[in-house]
């Protein structure tokens, strides 16, 4: 376990600069003729915070208590930090930071790209709960494409246990594993989002409608998908064996899956013999 502590000397240090890159005029305080500084004052940050000067000063000095969240919170607001200034800020004072914005369904032109640009590799973007948000013409003949249909029926994990045609593309003895991976990756990704209506959305139909989801839920298995070797049960070029990688977007609650052949083995040639007859089997949907 990796215990956060703060960093007093670090803290201070970015406070201050922050301070003197806050102009008066961007917080709405007249500018003044006696500044000797042209950022804020102490007393003025601590004011727009909503805490005492004191307090406030402390901290600067790197002798301050240990900050609770709400008041890193305030002190991010007062100084006009991004994002990511507030995120450093809160690591500095050894707490996590709190979670930043997410891109929701919207896949930016730069992945869209990203999936254009190999024909020859499956690719998905999926959401971090599951919702199959693109993916290129060689995923889609590969696994099929579900990125226009309804909320829940683009959702991977809703299919596999609400539809169990979609386990016939997998062997039967991957099964269980597959479920429990879709269980214990949903469970990390809804924990993160706090209460977010629509995981809460879908872990309660998923409860409702599969006795298999609710049994593996209680068990409260948690695993963010990272890695992991894939066979699919094709019905044009038969088993397909994949790599999937999964790579991070900056937002964290998109994610692109890389389907790539393993090494020494025929999935290169099954795929391109794919690329040629499949692809015209499932109509394209982005």
């Amino acid at each position: 376990m990796i215990v956060m502590t703060i960093d007093r000397a670090g803290l201070a240090d970015f406070l201050r600069r922050s301070r003197n890159r806050v102009r008066p005029h961007d917080v709405g305080l007249p500018a003044g003729s006696r500044r000797r500084t042209p950022g804020l004052r102490r007393e003025e940050v601590a004011q727009l915070a909503g805490m005492s000067a004191d307090y406030y000063i402390r901290l600067e000095q790197s002798r301050g208590p240990h900050p609770s969240a709400e008041m890193l919170a305030a002190l991010a607001r007062a100084l006009r930090l991004s994002d990511d200034e507030r995120d450093h800020l809160h690591l500095l004072a050894g707490r996590r930071p709190p979670a930043g914005r997410t891109a929701g369904d919207h896949v930016s032109p730069g992945l869209l790209h990203l999936l254009d640009q190999l024909p020859a590799t499956p690719v998905q973007i999926l959401s971090d709960l599951g919702d199959v948000l693109a993916q290129n013409a060689m995923a889609e003949a590969l696994l099929g494409g579900v990125c226009t249909v309804s909320e829940h029926g683009r959702n991977i994990v809703w299919r596999w246990f609400a539809d169990p045609a979609q386990r016939t593309a997998y062997p039967v003895e991957e099964h269980d594993y597959y479920s429990r991976l879709h269980v214990a990756d949903l469970r990390a990704s809804s924990a993160r989002r706090a209460g977010d209506p629509a995981a809460t959305r879908l872990v309660e139909r998923l409860r409702q409608a599969s006795e298999e989801f609710r049994a593996l839920w209680e068990l409260h298995e948690v695993a963010v998908r990272r890695a992991a070797r894939m066979r699919v049960l094709h019905p044009l070029i038969g088993p397909v064996d994949l790599d999937c990688q999964v790579l991070l977007a900056p937002e964290g609650d998109q994610r692109v899956i890389l389907c790539t052949p393993p090494v020494g083995g025929d999935t290169a040639e099954r795929l391109a013999l794919l690329k040629v007859v499949g692809t015209g089997q499932f109509t394209r949907t982005r």
